[in-house]
């Protein structure tokens, strides 16, 4: 499957911003199931200077600086992606959850030491008592890594509600269990709350999702969606994704742009600017088959 992705973000300004120092997560990342083999990026004004390098977690990055006064910043970000036909393997037999987590402490492979730093509390992720009660009826004693974390994937699924109005990007995941609705990175930064505080390395995970317009309606350009879902380690297997929005293992219809600790690692576009005050953005994303 080979996908045309473009991804457009527009900030439309109250009064003209003067500079704009700007960083941007757009470029997908090239895995062993999917390659990205190009991707160009657009920005409106032109910025007087870009570069590129890789963060702490491997994430291409894009950084610009605007110094001319604008009241609007249009970042497009076009980008072609070829996945291979081969869904992720997820092995017969896993440790038992409690052996991961007891285990990865004393592991100094590079995978476990890489792994480790996954399992402490970020920024917008503090594990606690309550995750961890809502997660232990899915990791029963002595059961499989893989079974039980497919197990919170569905229950998470089923006791959640979609709701894009219900959270904004900075409410928090204990919120969230509270209230019992939100959108993809609300349920992503939960399940990541639920796995830490049983001792779990999980990240958050930004990409793509394809969708699909209901049937007899003609598909909305711009109407796909940026998503997070969520990766977890398993000693033997490496990271196994899981996507508790829509209770499956990713496949051909998710495209991974970033991971991190949590959304704050790998928001899409941020920056910092002079001038501006109130702003408005406004987010499309087109995925088609190429």
């Amino acid at each position: 499957m080979t996908y045309r992705i473009v991804h457009k973000t527009t900030y439309k300004y109250r009064v003209p911003v003067s500079v704009g120092n700007h960083i941007a997560y757009l470029t997908p990342r090239t895995l062993a199931h999917h390659t990205c083999t190009s991707h160009e990026l657009l920005v409106t004004p032109s910025p007087s200077g870009v570069s590129e390098r890789l963060d702490y977690f491997g994430n291409p990055v894009t950084f610009f600086t605007i110094r001319e006064p604008h009241d609007e910043l249009r970042v497009e970000a076009r980008s072609r992606v070829v996945i291979d036909d081969c869904p992720a393997i997820w092995p017969e037999h896993s440790q038992p959850w409690e052996e991961v987590a007891r285990s990865l402490p004393a592991d100094r492979s590079p995978e476990g030491l890489e792994a480790y730093q996954f399992v402490f509390e970020s920024p917008r992720v503090k594990p606690g008592a309550e995750f961890r009660k809502y997660a232990l009826p899915s990791f029963s004693p002595a059961r499989p890594l893989t079974e039980a974390l497919l197990d919170l994937t569905g229950r998470i699924y089923k006791d959640f509600r979609f709701d894009s109005k219900a959270t904004n990007v900075r409410t928090p995941p204990e919120e969230v269990l509270r209230h019992g609705r939100g959108v993809c990175q609300d349920f992503a930064h939960l399940q990541v709350a639920c796995l830490r505080s049983l001792g779990l390395p999980a990240r958050y995970v930004s990409g793509y999702l394809r969708t699909y317009p209901p049937p007899g309606r003609a598909r909305l350009v711009g109407a796909d969606a940026s998503h997070a879902w969520v990766s977890v380690y398993c000693p033997g297997a490496g990271w196994l994704d899981v996507d508790p929005t829509n209770n499956l293992v990713p496949f051909q219809g998710h495209v991974t742009l970033s991971w991190g600790r949590d959304y704050g690692d790998v928001s899409p576009v941020r920056g910092v600017i002079q001038g501006g005050r109130e702003h408005r953005v406004e987010v499309g994303v087109d995925m088609e088959p190429d």
